[in-house]
């Protein structure tokens, strides 16, 4: 079989782990609030965020499109299949290991730090578009402060409406409301995170001539959609337990804030053809409400753990990848 069919299809197997193991490791997030405040059963909670990350990946494809062309040049850059399979391998192990502790960091980080590492490996600082390349990270920097600023005044509003309401009875329903924000946060999750994989498997196929233009193909879609859904159903319960409860004490009305906010973010970046990670966009978000509510109530330790984290992957996985493509280019 030709070496280059065979490294595509590994590439397209890589692809699909990396989306599997991200719709149990980000897809948490998603449901963290909702778990939490018992709003929904864990079970009913997976099968409803499987069934809307599918529905929100097979919905847009602008973000794969940045990822395809926005880093490096698929057809240009020597070495293309090595690349992108050093970078999925990657940042799959980095995934696994900030899963193993718990700690919920950013899949996209990983990601895209791991394409970048592996194509400077091959081909020096040059391989990168830099215009491309500060887009997508600069997207990825500044949306986690503009979740945390929208948590809070979506917070402050609800605050200022339902001052005079029965706080019991308002939370009561809050975790009726909080099923639908649930619903709306898996959707929006599907709609940016599975367009990463989809990004790289169309990279691929341009690389081996088979296809020219970055348009993403339905069988991609379809298969990028599915793996996230069955990551998603297998569950991230430490990630859960991180972002449900060691940032603050969710009460339905907090949550269903940190839900809103998220939800407005993440769908933003969308319909920009961004790139974002809704690990620091759910997390920060959840502190940007905390904050309005009660700033001693927010776990300051526990954020500052997920900020050096957050800091970290990405030299991190660059130098995995890198590391990771020499040793594969010394065999291929």
């Amino acid at each position: 079989m030709d070496q280059m069919l065979v490294l595509t299809i590994l590439i397209v197997i890589a692809a699909l782990a990396f989306d599997v193991i991200n719709g149990f490791h980000d897809t948490a997030n998603a449901i963290a609030t909702s778990v939490s405040t018992k709003a929904l059963k864990p079970k009913h909670a997976i099968i409803l965020a499987a069934v809307m990350n599918f529905l929100g990946a097979v919905s847009f494809t602008g973000v794969a499109k940045t990822i395809t062309s926005g880093i490096v040049d698929p057809v240009k850059l020597d070495n293309m299949q090595l690349v992108l399979l050093a970078a999925l391998l990657s940042a799959i192990i980095w995934n696994l290991i900030t899963w193993y502790y718990g700690i919920p960091s950013s899949s996209s980080h990983a990601l895209i730090g791991s394409i970048a590492g592996a194509a400077i490996a091959s081909e020096g600082f040059g391989a990168i578009k830099y215009s491309g390349f500060i887009k997508i990270f600069g997207g990825l920097i500044i949306s986690p402060f503009i979740a945390f600023i929208v948590g809070y005044i979506v917070y402050s509003i609800i605050k200022t409406i339902f001052k005079n309401h029965n706080l019991s009875r308002a939370n009561k329903n809050f975790r009726i409301f909080q099923i639908l924000t649930a619903a709306l946060q898996s959707y929006t999750h599907g709609t940016n995170d599975a367009q990463k994989a989809m990004g790289i498997i169309t990279m691929a196929l341009m690389a081996n001539g088979m296809q020219s233009g970055d348009e993403v193909q339905h069988w991609v879609q379809i298969a990028c959609a599915t793996a996230m859904a069955i990551g998603t159903s297998i569950g991230g319960w430490k990630i859960i337990k991180t972002v449900g409860g060691k940032i603050m004490k969710i009460k339905p009305v907090t949550g269903v804030a940190a839900d809103v906010s998220s939800v407005l973010v993440i769908f933003s970046a969308t319909l920009f053809h961004l790139p974002v990670s809704t690990t620091h966009v759910i997390s920060s978000s959840i502190m940007g409400v905390g904050t309005s509510h009660r700033p001693k109530g927010v776990k300051w330790d526990t954020g500052k753990r997920m900020l050096f984290t957050w800091i970290i992957t990405l030299p991190i996985s660059i130098v995995i990848s890198a590391l990771i493509f020499s040793v594969l280019h010394l065999f291929v």
